[in-house]
């Protein structure tokens, strides 16, 4: 307070993992401690980390010598697909780094994510580095998804000598002369200082936070939907609202031009804030990551909730030697995860690896692309069925594939052709089971045949 591919091996480490449809909850679930942790011990020059291919240690984020802590926020948010990155110079030090991500129906309609880069000394990571990796953990989830309005997410230099880089933008984006329209920015969420709370860390404790806000433009609309998200959703959380808040972070600055904004941030109306504010001593280890995950989760739901998410499904489920992309009707691109690197001629909507390893798709309709999660792949991931449990017959065949479920288990059957198209699916849990291919033409066909357990897919000749 005031006084181009991101190296997808990290993406791999969050997302190998099986997913579901992408409701809000899903997506709070994205929000990954370790990763938070990450990003804070780099900002603060704990750990070093790759800036411009070279590994190197922020040192400082002191308005006069941050260029490595700018030069990491931007690579960050260019690692992310769907964002355009900027860097905004307002004066002969001063920069922002603003990422936009384009609303897909409603493109002029804003909402933004912001929290000030810069600090007072040394380290200083509650202030304000626990702010900026929230905004960059937001800003890899969201990223892969396609939202009706615009989302901005800003990271301010200059906020510690007098919110100068927040001030510049908002009175930019409320400049009406010489023709210009006022930006339609409809919310503004700043976070600053999210990671302190008076229990030890991981601990469980009060978990107070405040949420500062105004009778300014719609802000206690954001303030009452942020409480409505917190009593829909599981959160660890115990909130204070403070009315009137504090000027003293970049929040104000939209304030002052008559956007709706809020503070989220830890109690300082309970007296929980850190101890070594504005010191060299505030460090990594006086963090409480639990906390500090419950705080993004909270920002994450409302903004997913406000922006509108569309529905475009970029999930993916396995076979016993496929992956398959969860959306019909779309275009497809997969890619290899490991290798961050697109598979040539893979633009089925099926894919069978040749090789264990971590798998990608981009899925794309009309007005939406969206890449799914890495999947683990593995053909030793699932058990197949036994001959004494499953037969398939006859092949090759003239017309029609007999199944012998010999167990009687509820089956899921899928054939498909050899592109990975789904000519036909059923479920059934019948001893004896036909499907007719007189429909279709002579040539190779895959029988798909899964239970909760197991699963087996038969490669089957038509003549």
């Amino acid at each position: 307070m005031q006084t181009r591919q991101f190296y997808l091996v990290l993406f791999i480490l969050i997302y190998c993992n099986f997913s579901h449809s992408q409701s809000i909850q899903d997506l709070m679930d994205q929000v990954s401690s370790a990763n938070l942790e990450l990003y804070v011990s780099e900002l603060s020059g704990e750990q070093a980390t790759i800036i411009n291919g070279v590994s190197q240690t922020i040192t400082s984020r002191v308005h006069t010598n941050n260029d490595l802590a700018a030069n990491y926020i931007e690579e960050r948010l260019s690692s992310f697909p769907n964002l355009s990155v900027a860097v905004q110079e307002f004066n002969e030090t001063g920069k922002n780094i603003i990422a936009t991500q384009l609303g897909k129906t409603n493109p002029d309609a804003i909402y933004m994510i912001c929290a000030h880069y810069d600090s007072v000394t040394d380290y200083c990571a509650d202030d304000n580095a626990t702010g900026v990796s929230a905004v960059l953990e937001i800003a890899r989830i969201l990223s892969q998804q396609c939202t009706n309005t615009t989302i901005i997410y800003a990271l301010w230099d200059e906020e510690e000598i007098g919110l100068l880089g927040s001030q510049f933008y908002a009175q930019g984006a409320a400049d009406e002369s010489n023709g210009r329209e006022r930006d339609n920015i409809l919310g503004v969420i700043n976070m600053d200082m999210i990671g302190f709370d008076g229990d030890a860390p991981g601990t469980d404790g009060d978990n107070d936070f405040d949420i500062d806000v105004r009778n300014i433009a719609n802000s206690i609309a954001i303030k009452d939907d942020l409480l409505d998200i917190l009593n829909s959703y599981d959160f660890d959380l115990n909130v204070t609202v403070v009315n009137p808040g504090t000027l003293a972070s970049d929040h104000a600055k939209f304030w002052a031009e008559d956007y709706s904004a809020v503070l989220i941030g830890e109690s300082w109306s309970t007296d929980d804030q850190t101890p070594n504010y504005h010191t060299a001593d505030d460090r990594v280890g006086d963090l409480d990551f639990q906390y500090m995950t419950e705080l993004t989760k909270l920002v994450t739901a409302y903004v997913s909730t406000k922006s509108g998410l569309m529905a475009l499904d970029n999930t993916v489920e396995q076979t016993s030697n496929q992956l398959v992309s969860n959306e019909t009707g779309a275009s497809y691109q997969w890619y290899h995860c490991d290798t961050n690197t697109l598979i040539e001629g893979e633009t089925n909507r099926a894919f069978t690896p040749s090789a264990d390893g971590n798998y990608a798709v981009e899925v794309s309709n009309s007005s939406c692309s969206e890449m799914s999660p890495c999947v683990a792949f593995s053909t030793m991931s699932i058990s197949e069925f036994t001959s004494e449990e499953l037969g398939v017959y006859p092949n090759p065949t003239t017309s029609i594939i007999k199944i012998y479920n010999k167990k009687n288990e509820e089956l899921r059957i899928t054939i498909k052709d050899i592109s990975g198209k789904a000519l036909h699916s059923l479920n059934s849990n019948k001893q004896r089971i036909e499907v007719n291919l007189n429909d279709q033409s002579a040539g190779i066909y895959f029988v798909s045949i899964s239970s909760n357990l197991k699963s087996s897919t038969f490669k089957m000749v038509k003549e």
